[in-house]
């Protein structure tokens, strides 16, 4: 599997984010390395399972799609002449 990776800006945001909750949800307040640490480690570890279950969801999306332009090339189709 690819690995995942983030941009410095998306990266940063997150960070910000992890902090925010440390303080806003647990009255703690965490320092931007051990917040990006964390992050780090919720990438490796439980990333992948949302990754999974995006590709599963995009994938139940596009067999959706897929039926219905089977079933739109069905409907385009022409009886032959009898004869």
């Amino acid at each position: 599997m690819k690995k995942i990776t983030f941009s410095k800006e998306e990266k940063a945001a997150m960070v910000a984010r992890v902090k925010r909750y440390f303080a806003d949800e647990l009255d703690q307040t965490l320092g931007s390395l051990p917040a990006e640490f964390l992050l780090d480690f919720f990438t490796a570890e439980i990333g992948p399972y949302y990754y999974n279950q995006g590709l599963r969801d995009a994938h139940a999306a596009l067999m959706s799609k897929m039926e219905d332009f089977g079933e739109a090339i069905y409907l385009l189709e022409k009886e032959p002449p009898k004869g």
